[in-house]
């Protein structure tokens, strides 16, 4: 009876699981990404908006 060897098992966890880590990382930094551009937008429309505010005010 043959029997599996314990170090190709080994590699094959742990490119599953490098494989996993890196998935997750770019999943991640998509979503942060995103968070950024999301702010960056509300940011310059909180400007355009604090700007027509204060046009009669001066």
């Amino acid at each position: 009876m043959e029997r599996k060897s314990p170090p190709a098992n080994k590699m094959n966890k742990a490119q599953s699981r490098e494989d996993r880590l890196k998935a997750a990382l770019k999943a991640n930094m998509g979503r942060r990404k995103a968070q950024a551009r999301a702010r960056a937008a509300g940011d310059s429309e909180t400007q355009r908006s604090e700007a027509g505010n204060n046009k009669g005010q001066d």
